[in-house]
């Protein structure tokens, strides 16, 4: 198989060449397209290569070989797209689309004809699942990446949700919610992972565009060094039946803080299993979590949040003093 990749109405620019991926080698230079989109377009995370060769390691939703698209310029690499699937419970097969165009390169042409490889590349997938089911293509533009929303938009794509970023800004005057009565949280051990793991996705079923995980994403699950961080887990315990009751699986990026020079841990993953909603438990972790946050030199605190969600997450997420930061939009169309 050639390297290279001939893409319909590819723009007439020197130099440019659409290629296939290579392999982890391509990783450095992903991170670095990716970083410099991100800081253009106001997103005030960090990629490493560590977290992108765990999330593009080849699995039965994602071929790197087939699925990942990579453009160049005089042998410099100016963008990646990605295509990977999944099912919905009770919802579509969703086809997602992921876009990482230098802003030095926008508006040329390069993000079109990219676009359109992602739709052929999903129609040739889909050609293969079963049609039980509607199909929808999916993607994602931040709220500064206009340059993305547009580019979506222009190719019938609609908003379908939008999604909040939410910041503390200060950890002082931490608020007091006490745990509900029957539960508390211990220190997490690695007997505990699974149940943990199983407890989180039990409490996810009812919300919206969540797939099923497998045992690849419970194994990459435990691989992410970021996210994976038990000593700063809240994970309250049923006293009286031993099951996991909720949890906010908290954690601090110290490359990224280090990268905007602040002292940021993320109030994340939080989830209660419905049997204990309604209690004030979520607002008792996250306390617990700003406090454990506050206890490591953090300064502030950040979370993502589903706008829609039906939880009642965004009123306790205000009650715990975290600020609507920016708003992402997530678009879809029929496939």
């Amino acid at each position: 198989m050639s390297n290279l990749i001939d893409i319909p109405h590819s723009p007439a620019l020197p130099g440019l060449v659409f290629r296939h991926f290579r392999g982890p080698g391509d990783y450095p230079a992903m991170v670095r397209v990716a970083n410099e989109r991100a800081a253009a377009d106001g997103d005030e995370w960090n990629l490493t290569v560590e977290e992108l060769a765990i999330d593009y390691a080849p699995d039965e939703h994602f071929d790197p070989a087939h699925d990942l698209l990579l453009a160049e310029v005089d042998g410099a690499l100016v963008g990646y797209w990605r295509i990977f699937w999944w099912v919905e419970e009770n919802g579509p097969r969703v086809y997602s689309l992921t876009h990482n165009l230098h802003p030095a390169w926008r508006q040329r042409g390069i993000g079109r004809a990219a676009l359109h490889w992602l739709e052929s590349r999903a129609q040739t997938i889909a050609a293969g699942h079963d049609t039980s089911r509607p199909r929808v293509l999916q993607g994602y533009a931040t709220q500064g990446n206009r340059y993305q929303a547009e580019l979506l938009e222009a190719h019938g794509y609609q908003p379908a949700r939008f999604f909040q970023v939410r910041v503390r800004p200060t950890l002082d005057d931490l608020p007091d919610f006490p745990l509900p009565d029957g539960l508390e949280v211990r220190p997490v051990r690695p007997e505990q992972y699974r149940a943990i793991w199983d407890a989180d996705i039990d409490a996810f079923h009812d919300h919206w565009g969540v797939g099923e995980p497998d045992e690849e994403d419970y194994r990459r699950w435990q691989e992410n060094e970021v996210w994976f961080q038990p000593a700063l887990w809240q994970v309250a315990w049923d006293v009286a039946t031993e099951e996991v009751a909720g949890q906010v699986r908290t954690f601090i990026d110290h490359a990224e803080n280090e990268r905007f020079g602040r002292r940021r841990g993320y109030t994340e993953f939080i989830s209660v299993r419905r049997p204990y909603r309604r209690r004030g438990l979520a607002r008792a972790l996250i306390a617990l979590s700003l406090r454990t946050q506050r206890d490591a030199g953090m300064t502030s605190s950040a979370l993502n949040v589903d706008a829609a969600s039906q939880t009642g997450a965004t009123r306790v997420y205000e009650e715990c003093g975290f600020q609507v930061a920016q708003i992402n939009t997530l678009y879809r169309k029929p496939l």
